[in-house]
């Protein structure tokens, strides 16, 4: 399926009026249940900073993994973290998709320095002024990092199912490794498989610090040190689970078709997730992805609800299929969000 260009008027370099901010879906791009997209998964909306008319747009476009991600499981090139995404994209014409590997297991302010020096090599290689970034789960908050640290480095930062608002289930695990004894036990157990299995790991992973940081009073923190900045764009969107459709929760600013067509599909609880869903229904019944609960998923302009588990929005594991019934394609959403941003002028 080829992408539909359309002409977007561009903003003036002192318009910050299609920024889009904020923890929780705050917009200033957007109305709620905003504006319908048009066409075969067509597209229709408000822009961003972009530049140029490519069908596939001036700038590369950088796949950021989350917690315990990987650009490569094992050294296996096949088994990747945005499962078969990259090629799927590259099928489809776009051919200047990376996808850079970060510490597994530690905070965004580590894994964001990291993912800074990629963007940087990824710059220099591609001559490219900007990339977009595309980040799932803490990937998003790592770009955010970027972003506010390096705001000339990144035109756009899109992030599915990211906890802009931190996870009930962090809270929880804190409670079990509260103490120092408990966390170094925890760590160094994550170092040892680690440094088996990724085929890039820091000296210094810590999983008790990824975990804080996804808690009531760390999100807090990293919320206010590293606030959006001016001049880039930012929207959200996440998935849910547990045969929810999302009520209004899942209400967008804007429409995406292709996000749209599954708003009547569900997706049920795979085992992996269980436990973790029922933690966060326990404390508050509200949709959710088994980790992530929509609504700390929003951030900037949101883009909408999938019928997909926290897994099952990047294809894993290794393309297990997202539930039966379920017809949601993660490379194709993964393809329509690139097209929309394309379609803006990233």
């Amino acid at each position: 399926m080829s992408a539909a260009c359309a002409d977007v008027e561009e903003p003036s370099d002192d318009d910050d009026s299609y920024v889009t901010t904020g923890v929780n879906g705050s917009t200033s791009s957007g109305e709620t249940g905003g504006t319908a997209s048009t066409g075969a998964w067509g597209h229709n909306g408000s822009g961003g900073e972009g530049g140029g008319s490519s069908s596939h747009g001036p700038y590369p476009i950088v796949l950021a993994h989350g917690f315990f991600g990987f650009e490569e499981f094992a050294g296996v090139e096949f088994a990747t973290y945005f499962y078969q995404v990259k090629q799927y994209l590259a099928d489809n014409g776009e051919t200047q998709i990376f996808t850079p590997a970060v510490d597994p297991f530690n905070d965004s302010a580590t894994r964001g320095a990291q993912l800074e020096a990629h963007i940087e090599s990824i710059l220099a290689e591609t001559g490219a002024d900007k990339v977009v970034v595309i980040g799932h789960s803490q990937g998003g908050l790592d770009a955010r990092v970027v972003a506010h640290d390096r705001p000339e480095l990144i035109a756009a930062v899109l992030t599915v199912a990211t906890p802009h608002g931190g996870s009930p289930v962090s809270d929880i695990a804190l409670g079990i490794t509260e103490n120092d004894a408990a966390s170094d036990i925890i760590d160094n157990l994550v170092n040892l498989i680690g440094s088996a299995i990724y085929d890039e790991v820091g000296d210094e992973t810590s999983v008790t610090d990824a975990l804080y940081q996804f808690s009531t009073p760390g999100i807090a923190e990293f919320n206010a040190t590293y606030p959006d900045a001016p001049g880039i764009f930012y929207a959200s969107m996440t998935g849910r689970t547990d045969y929810h459709l999302g009520g209004q929760a899942c209400v967008p600013d804007f429409h995406l078709a292709y996000i749209d067509s599954l708003k009547t599909v569900e997706d049920p609880t795979e085992a992996l997730f269980v436990i973790s869903e029922a933690i966060i229904d326990g404390s508050d019944d509200s949709p959710n992805d088994g980790l992530v609960r929509v609504e700390d998923a929003k951030h900037g302009e949101f883009w909408g609800c999938v019928p997909a588990d926290h897994t099952d929005e990047i294809g894993q594991i290794f393309g297990d299929n997202p539930g039966f019934g379920n017809s949601f394609d993660h490379k194709q959403l993964f393809l329509e969000l690139v097209r929309e941003l394309r379609r803006r002028g990233f």
